[in-house]
């Protein structure tokens, strides 16, 4: 079993380029005396696509929170391309495109009307913001409902409007919570395909629990469980998907329970 110590995370992340556009340092989540996050550490690099994993209540989206500025950690730091997230957390948030876990959206406008709104948001120029959107209406396959309600779209579209407002701006890292949710299998092969493209000059993370997915676009693993990360390393370490399925059992402790 892969049990990886804090301290020894810095050196797993496969950097080419050696500057690292997430930094985690010791990341605390305290509710009460219960640790939602527990002493969390990792840094992931430009170009990766890193998984972020783990089973329901591990803290995947505790963490990402955190990350994208949402909650503050109860101790450590987080440092987006040279940013610290709670003393300069608005220019930290200009590197960040983030979806969130049924993320809200304007369910009164459309896609065209929200984005546009958002561009605005971002402080994008009306060249810039029309380029854009031009952009994410193409790669998130927008163009059956651009002019359509939010409210009378499929979750599918929605989670794809999701995913163009997280792209709007150009953003240099990605934070990705299960962007695939609720995708039919034509819609997976697009999304996963464009993650993929954007993993080339973006730093994208994403929690899915997809181990096929994960397999497909990822070079690298993050697994937490119960607030402390349990796995961090290259995804060939993980093996083929059988044995990915069963390291993620193993390092999080699943058994099955005895057949009646």
């Amino acid at each position: 079993m892969h049990l990886i110590k804090n301290a020894e995370m810095t050196n797993k992340t496969g950097s080419k380029s050696g500057q690292n556009m997430i930094d985690v340092d010791g990341i605390c989540k305290f509710y009460g005396p219960f640790a939602a996050v527990n002493d969390v550490s990792f840094s992931v690099p430009k170009c990766q696509v890193c998984a972020f994993l783990g089973p329901n209540g591990a803290g995947k989206s505790t963490t990402m929170k955190m990350l994208t500025g949402f909650l503050a950690p109860t101790r450590g730091t987080i440092t987006i391309a040279g940013h610290d997230m709670q003393n300069d957390r608005i220019a930290a948030s200009e590197h960040i495109g983030y979806l969130p876990e049924n993320g809200p959206l304007y369910d009164e406008m459309t896609p065209k009307g929200a984005l546009n709104y958002l561009g605005k948001a971002r402080g994008l120029r009306a060249g810039q913001r029309n380029e854009r959107m031009n952009f994410v209406l193409e790669k998130c396959n927008l163009q059956e409902v651009w002019n359509k309600p939010i409210s009378k779209i499929s979750r599918g579209f929605r989670q794809r409007v999701g995913m163009a407002q997280a792209l709007l701006h150009d953003p240099d890292t990605l934070i990705l919570d299960e962007p695939t949710s609720g995708l039919d299998p034509n819609q997976l092969v697009g999304i996963r395909q464009l993650i993929k493209d954007l993993g080339k000059t973006k730093t994208v993370l994403l929690s899915t629990h997809v181990l096929q997915e994960v397999e497909s676009i990822c070079s690298r693993v993050i697994l937490i469980d119960r607030g402390h990360i349990v796995f961090d390393d290259q995804i060939d370490q993980m093996g083929d998907l059988r044995q990915m399925e069963q390291k993620f059992h193993e390092l999080t402790h699943f058994a099955v329970a005895n057949q009646v």
